[in-house]
């Protein structure tokens, strides 16, 4: 089977399920884009990796990837390689010294290594044709993007509301708590009123 690659183009909160998020992963060079449901932890963890925060102490995948490559184990690839009833089942391709091994990963975790591993997402047509959903081409230019909480509206017009000063505190209070995912709006909000 012809794998296809795919990016990461959005993560944002969940319409569908509470406590819940959605991470969307586009074709490369294509117009399709494939949703998967995934966990709050899960989320953090992309949302941390994809903005190149630096958590105080490392995330469960930041000690994952910190073993592999203790041991000299490198993550070449990741492939969503089913989908039955719902659930999307992925595999990571690790490369060692003598060999290489596929191992069976939570879709979820095997894109929050792959982000930390910089190493390419693949899915195979099947799962495109059953999961995917093909996006119109209106601009002719992709948007990566991370998005807040689904309060993301409500709670980026709060933050307009306070000072930098009072921005700065917050930043640290949400980065204390581990919230990372707060902290990036909290951060984009600082940055734009640096423009």
């Amino acid at each position: 089977m012809r794998k296809i690659e795919l990016e990461i183009v959005a993560l944002s909160h969940s319409i569908t399920q509470t406590h819940s998020y959605a991470v969307v992963l586009g074709e490369v060079n294509g117009l399709r884009r494939l949703p998967i449901v995934i966990g709050g932890f899960e989320a953090q963890a992309i949302a941390v990796a994809l903005e190149k925060m630096q958590p105080s102490r490392p995330l469960t995948h930041d000690l994952m990837k910190n073993f592999m490559s203790a041991f000299n184990v490198e993550l070449t690839e990741i492939i969503i390689s089913d989908l039955q009833e719902g659930i999307f089942y992925s595999k990571l391709i690790c490369v060692g010294e003598h060999d290489t091994v596929e191992i069976d990963s939570r879709t979820s975790d095997a894109l929050a290594l792959a982000v930390r591993f910089g190493c390419p997402i693949y899915t195979y047509e099947n799962i495109l044709e059953n999961a995917g959903i093909l996006m119109e081409d209106t601009s002719g230019k992709k948007k990566k993007q991370v998005a807040a909480p689904d309060r993301e509206e409500s709670a980026h017009e709060d933050l307009k509301t306070l000072s930098i000063e009072e921005l700065h505190t917050l930043l640290n209070e949400v980065l204390e708590q581990e919230d990372y995912i707060r902290a990036i709006a909290i951060r984009d909000e600082i940055n734009s009123r640096k423009k």
